[in-house]
């Protein structure tokens, strides 16, 4: 049993050595039963969630997809994307023990000993392509997050095989490969709701040339309204494909001003949303829109988000074909590694990121 600390770690770099450099992670600072969040964590009051800003009764679509190319769904996963920027599938192509298995791998992994976890650290891993950490960009924080991770970058299966961890290499593996074609189809969707008719090999390329897929643990936390699980961002994926647990704790900004809307957990279902890349290269039809998560006080909870991205060497922008047709574009081209080094350079700040490749 882990001893009880009544007085948090008011020395940062004492916490710094235990969070970060130790490995242990908001993990181990949770399994020593803390009874006040470390200050550390403690967000500035216009970060927090606040009650009374949630839709009580509001609802992102939840959308059918066994008939994926039927016009009535083909319209209604457009809709969502341009109106909403996430909505939730059902019926997919991704069968439910691949999604059980995923989610039982990742529970595994941050289970493991910190020495074990810490082989991944920035520090120590052997490649950038597998990453363990926690909070988000602890170094440009003001306040950390309540979350780790194991964020796995795939570039082929010989080097997942060699590099990423035998606990959970072949769920994530089989997770992101059964999710392709859910993928695919969306994708085809989406593009065809832009008059893009034709999905030739290098537009795919373009679209989902490259998969970070990220395990994240998210322990219960002291005093969760002061803190957060995730700050308020957007994605720089062109789609995100997230699966979470039954605990539930991701908001979604709302339509009017300052609500937020909850992403209520449906069995087998996976969340989709759409990244700041496909904004950019839909000439922002469709749009990527903030979220966040909330800690929980007596619950730890799991997500496995598949960010599907342009390959970093790509070039983004609105696409040829709508500037073709004599739209205006927003947007220049942006070389896609760029735009992510730029929003991994600082703490999560809404939808500030989409601004380095506003015209």
């Amino acid at each position: 049993m882990a001893p009880t600390l009544a007085v948090p770690f008011n020395d940062s770099s004492a916490l710094i050595d235990f969070v970060i450099n130790q490995g242990n992670g908001v993990k181990g600072l949770s399994e020593l039963g803390l009874k006040a969040l470390p200050k550390q964590y403690i967000q500035p009051l216009e970060e927090r969630m606040c009650m009374t800003n949630i839709v009580p009764q509001g609802s992102i679509p939840i959308i059918d997809m066994s008939n994926w190319e039927d016009p009535k769904v083909v319209k209604s996963i457009c809709d969502a994307a341009s109106e909403w920027g996430f909505f939730q599938i059902v019926n997919h192509d991704v069968p439910v023990e691949v999604l059980e298995n995923v989610k039982y791998a990742t529970y595994n992994f941050f289970r493991s000993p910190a020495e074990i976890k810490n082989k991944y650290s920035k520090e120590h891993s052997s490649s950038n392509n597998v990453r363990f950490g926690t909070s988000f960009t602890p170094q440009a924080e003001k306040a950390l997050e309540w979350k780790d991770y194991l964020s796995l970058f795939y570039v082929s299966e010989e080097e997942a095989f060699t590099l990423w961890p035998s606990i959970c290499r072949e769920q994530v593996l089989d997770y992101m490969k059964k999710s392709k074609v859910v993928i695919k189809q969306l994708l085809q969707v989406l593009m065809k709701g832009l008059n893009v008719n034709e999905i030739d090999e290098a537009k795919e390329s373009l679209l989902m040339g490259s998969m970070r897929t990220n395990l994240n643990y998210y322990p219960k936390c002291p005093n969760p309204e002061l803190t957060v699980g995730v700050g308020r961002h957007s994605d720089v994926s062109t789609l995100t494909i997230l699966l979470q647990d039954e605990i539930g704790g991701l908001f979604v900004r709302g339509n009017e001003g300052d609500d937020w809307i909850h992403v209520p957990p449906i069995k087998g279902s996976l969340v989709i949303n759409v990244g700041d890349a496909l904004q950019i290269m839909s000439n922002g039809r469709y749009r990527s829109v903030e979220h966040r998560v909330v800690a929980n006080g007596s619950k730890n909870r799991i997500s496995v988000p598949i960010f599907v991205n342009p390959r970093p060497a790509d070039m983004i922008g609105p696409l040829p074909e709508l500037v073709a047709n004599g739209e205006k574009p927003i947007y220049k081209q942006v070389l896609y590694s760029d735009y992510v080094k730029h929003f991994f350079r600082k703490a999560h700040d809404g939808k500030k990121t989409v601004e380095f490749a506003e015209l």
